[in-house]
């Protein structure tokens, strides 16, 4: 049996086989199938085609409305219609909706206990890496993969080669784990982890949070990666016990396994890190651009929206109101985030300092609406994606920061560091 990787192991598990190599084509069982308001409509059109009338497992599938939910306009809500109406014929157990300890997907599926280390799930959503902080193997599709896998519960890959980041130190105050992936994605581009995993490991893990964790494996998408992954420790063992998830599989690298490269990073170095527009590889130290005036600042989205995101970013606003000029939108990552953050009195700070506080949505992030940019504004934002035109007006730009910088920015009216 050949050595293999984190990620090889988990879907050699999934494939009934003893080993995979990296290029192979396998059949693997899903252990969860996941969709949103824009991508489940589609593969709902699809369904039909693979000439079942029932899901695999209604139990499997997650459908969640949150990309233009609370529905925006007519064609919203009839993507959400669609949606809602499928889950009721065929009887799926986890379909959610705006309120009702809802939320934005690749938040709340961890939240609910939906995902455990060693499982192996798809989503028709680019950001459903994220999954891999709690030891999982998780990845974007299509919808039309996404019909595959709901039909038969089944899904084709091909086996990913791997990178191995190394990571050392405890990271210094301020610095998150937004910080790390977009100095990582500066040093390695959009495309240097191109249909490969990240598999992250090394003493510094340990001094990363959980939710720190969700953030980097959210944006391994950003380096071109299938999926990041990190180990099933202590911490990510913890958090699934508190969240009600099933037994999980414990699956680690085999110490000759085989990488494209290893990158070694020691959290002690990073300092609070920026991505200029219009790619998130564009990085710079915050203290080397600070002072450049901004529009907006958004805190929120599935990377950065959850409660000790909103804590950081409070504390780094210091009790001191938004700039004049600027608008800052948070938006917690799900209900039951907003009611904690509402209990720690969060959401009063924020509303006192001048912010608009939101439902759960992922809204501005995709240009979708609460937060579009018009010609020649900018904002820092917590989310992932900075593109031409992913917020609003192709001469808008995004900067992308953590919470800290976010916070620290919108009181300044610039880009700026915490105090």
């Amino acid at each position: 049996m050949n050595s293999m990787t984190m990620s090889q192991k988990i879907i050699a598990a999934h494939a009934g086989r003893e080993s995979v190599r990296a290029g192979e084509l396998v059949m693997a069982k899903l252990d969860l199938v996941l969709g949103n308001d824009i991508t489940t409509p589609v593969a709902i059109g699809e369904f039909p085609k693979f000439g079942r009338e029932k899901v695999f497992d209604r139990e499997k599938i997650a459908l969640v409305p949150d990309h233009f939910a609370p529905n925006k306009d007519i064609k919203a809500a009839a993507q959400c219609a669609a949606m809602r109406s499928f889950a009721r014929e065929q009887g799926i157990v986890n379909c959610f909706e705006v309120g009702h300890d809802c939320g934005i997907e690749h938040a709340l599926l961890p939240e609910k206990g939906l995902v455990t280390a060693g499982d192996l799930v798809i989503g028709a959503d680019s950001h459903t890496c994220t999954y891999g902080a709690l030891g999982a193997f998780s990845t974007g599709v299509g919808s039309t993969d996404m019909a595959a896998g709901m039909s038969s519960g089944k899904a084709w890959f091909r086996v990913p080669s791997a990178i191995r980041v190394v990571l050392k130190g405890r990271p210094g105050k301020w610095v998150t784990g937004k910080d790390l992936i977009l100095h990582l994605i500066g040093m390695i581009g959009v495309d240097g982890a191109r249909y490969m995993s990240l598999e992250f490991c090394g003493d510094g893990v340990g001094a990363l949070s959980v939710d720190d964790r969700f953030t980097v494996a959210n944006m391994a998408i950003e380096a071109g990666a299938k999926n990041g992954i990190f180990p099933a420790d202590g911490a990510a063992l913890a958090y699934l016990e508190e969240h009600g998830a099933k037994e999980p599989r414990i699956f680690s690298a085999d110490a000759d396994a085989a990488y494209e490269k290893t990158v070694e990073i020691d959290l002690s170095s990073l300092e609070p890190v920026v991505a200029f527009p219009h790619l998130p590889s564009n990085t710079r130290k915050v203290r080397e651009a600070a002072g450049l005036a901004i529009d907006q600042v958004v805190i929120g989205s599935c990377t950065n929206g959850r409660l000790s995101d909103l804590r950081i970013a409070a504390e780094a606003m210091a009790g001191r109101p938004v700039a004049p000029g600027v608008r800052c939108i948070v938006i917690p990552a799900t209900q039951r985030i907003w009611i904690a953050a509402a209990k720690e009195g969060l959401l009063e700070r924020f509303a006192e300092a001048g912010c608009v506080v939101s439902t759960p949505t992922c809204g501005p992030c995709l240009g979708g609406y609460m937060g579009i940019l018009g010609k020649g504004e900018r904002c820092v934002a917590t989310t992932n994606r900075n593109f031409v035109g992913r917020m609003g007006h192709v001469e808008s730009e995004i900067y992308l920061a953590s919470p800290a910088v976010a916070g620290a920015s919108a009181v300044a009216g610039a880009l700026a560091l915490p105090d």
